[in-house]
């Protein structure tokens, strides 16, 4: 068990542009006192380091990275040469590696950090990168965890850590409702510097935590839970350093002294932004945000449905109130498991057998909260003024009762501390900080996500869960499901908790993706966003029209990136260096490396 008595303070805004607000400091001491509670040894890796990229030499690595420094500084170039003693946690975590490896750390791990402080540096960088043909892979924050985290896809590339020194907030038009920011900013920078300027009719729409980049967690789309939870539509204008160093404004922005930039995302002729969304052909420095404006009032609401057999009912009476914005936000009905989970104490409080959780401990558990016995909860928000939330209350009500033994549960019933509160911040655009508690379900918690999207239809439902339910009996892990519902669409969040010290317990969370990954494939439902791990065969899974998709982003990669340095393998799309020549990862294929990259002989000068 790691030392407690060893812990650090957490870092604070004021003294860290990744750190926590201070208003949210006891939950984040809290959580990591929890981490580090169910902390054992880490193994230390094995390989030696740094990871030096196949297709450089050591000499050049060497060369290379003493032209870098010389360019940036000293202090602004860090070899990743030194295992590390302990990954961390959420607040405090490496951007070298993932801190919740799935293939083991010494798989996906960098050979350097660089930190730039412009659009400048960065383009120094790529051109650097070009010169010496090493691979770049960028990042906001690091923080995209369950996704892979601050990894690089291609062992050995070189991270380029954009959050340390580009983390200004460059506007935020109270008229407009919009903010240009770098990708340094937090959503919990955004909403206390919103704060902090009296914009009170200014809301921002937030993850599930709050210390994400803004631009990073929209860039892979991500959701929030307010009006406003879709970020990729609302988002306005991008500056773009291409893999070449050339610099772009998408959209309005294009237009010398633009002034629309953050409120009409179009300009003029064919939109460019849809190419670096979950992309590596660009390296994203600015980005515009529209802004939700206060609704004047709201007011959170909780149901409890009984049985786990409920589910297709309840998703059908979700629909058509979704569809009409009777039901608001990109609200959650979430598992009974994940309620007892979430309160961040570990599974062998309550089950200390191998294999999943019996049906009966969780009935137990869960009745001992405010909830009372259930097998789903969702979790809402109305907006507006006073009559106008309770006529679509009223009408939620009346269609969720529906389903027999349905009760709303009274907030006035719910202890402050309890985890629907932190939902209710959250609706309300308030960034919190309690979700990822659930990962103290195991020693060393780490998690990965199952995110199928489907149709907002109880049979779709259905399938999804029994797929699930399958895998994860055959791989003996507890399921945590919770379906995200947007206006027309849903995403079912599956995330496989595991100890990743254990090779054994890593193999099984990845045996058991893999399975569900191709499982919903055949049924249908693609996954919307993965883990670098899965990258590979997700993007396969695209096939239609002989891999039309895929030869499309080829050729565009190609083009735009000729000689293959920038994120090699984001999204599966490989450029033409690494390409045929086993970088793909799959199973059988965990965390192995290519056989090697196209001659130094191939490479485009700029």
């Amino acid at each position: 068990m790691a030392d407690r008595s060893a812990l650090t303070e957490t870092p604070t805004l004021s003294q860290a542009h990744s750190g926590i607000p201070s208003r949210l400091l006891h939950k984040a001491e809290r959580a990591k006192a929890l981490v580090f509670k169910g902390k054992t040894p880490q193994p230390q890796q094995q390989q030696s380091l740094p990871a030096i990229p196949q297709g450089v030499s050591r000499a050049t690595f060497d060369k290379a990275i003493t032209d870098l420094t010389n360019q940036l500084g000293p202090e602004n170039v860090e070899l990743n040469d030194k295992p590390p003693k302990d990954d961390g946690w959420y607040m405090e975590h490496p951007n070298t590696h993932d801190m919740m490896n799935v293939t083991g750390s010494d798989a996906l791990v960098a050979s350097a950090v660089v930190y730039p402080s412009s659009t400048a540096e960065v383009q120094k960088i790529v051109l650097w990168a070009n010169q010496y043909r090493i691979p770049i892979f960028p990042i906001s924050m690091g923080r995209n965890l369950g996704y892979g985290g601050a990894a690089p896809r291609v062992r050995g590339s070189v991270v380029i850590d954009l959050g340390k020194r580009m983390n200004k907030i460059l506007d935020i038009d109270p008229d407009d409702h919009t903010c240009l920011v770098e990708p340094g900013v937090s959503f919990y920078a955004l909403y206390e510097a919103i704060q902090a300027k009296g914009y009170d009719h200014l809301w921002v729409d937030t993850p599930d935590l709050g210390g994400g980049s803004v631009i990073g967690n929209t860039l892979d789309r991500g959701v929030g839970y307010t009006p406003y939870g879709d970020h990729w539509a609302t988002h306005s204008g991008l500056e773009v350093v291409l893999p070449t160093g050339e610099v772009l404004r998408t959209g309005m922005g294009a237009l010398p002294h633009s002034n629309t930039s953050q409120i009409f995302p179009y300009g003029f002729g064919p939109i460019a932004d849809g190419l670096f969304s979950q992309s590596n052909l660009g390296i994203v420095t600015q980005m515009g945000m529209t802004l939700m404006p206060n609704p004047t009032g709201h007011e959170s609401f909780l149901y409890a449905f009984a049985l786990e057999t409920d589910l297709a009912q309840v998703i059908d009476i979700i629909r058509p109130l979704r569809i009409s914005n009777i039901l608001e936000n990109v609200a959650q009905l979430r598992s009974a498991v994940q309620t007892i989970a979430v309160q961040g104490r570990p599974r062998k409080d309550f089950y200390d057998q191998p294999g999943p959780i019996p049906q009966s401990i969780i009935d137990a558990e869960v009745s001992k909260l405010p909830c009372g016995k259930c097998a789903w909860l969702y979790y809402g928000m109305a907006y507006g003024p006073p009559h106008i939330r309770a006529y679509k209350l009223a009408i939620i009500d009346a269609e969720f009762k529906k389903v027999a033994g349905a009760r709303r549960i009274d907030p006035a019933t719910i202890p402050k501390d309890n985890y629907f509160w932190s939902r209710d911040n959250i609706a309300a655009g308030v960034p919190d900080f309690e979700e990822l508690l659930w990962c103290n379900w195991v020693p060393n918690g780490s998690h990965i996500a199952f995110s199928p999207v489907s149709p907002i239809r109880g049979k779709d439902a259905e399938r999804l869960m029994a797929l699930a339910k399958r895998r994860h009996a055959e791989s003996g892990i507890d399921l945590f499901p919770a379906f995200c519902v947007g206006l027309r669409e849903m995403h079912l969040i599956v995330e496989i908790v595991f100890d990743k010290t254990k090779p054994e317990a890593r193999e099984a969370a990845m045996a058991c993706m893999r399975a569900m990954v191709d499982d919903a494939a055949a049924l249908g439902y693609g996954e919307y966003r993965t883990h670098l791990a899965l990258m590979d065969q997700v993007a396969g899974t695209y096939s239609w029209n002989d891999n039309a998709l895929m030869k499309f982003n080829e050729r565009i990669k190609d083009a735009l990136d000729p000689n293959g340095i920038l994120a090699p393998g984001k999204s599966g799309i490989w450029p033409k260096r690494y390409r045929g020549r086993g970088w793909e990862m799959g199973t059988g294929a965990e965390g192995v490396e290519g056989n090697g990259v196209e001659p130094e002989t191939g490479s485009v000068k700029l």
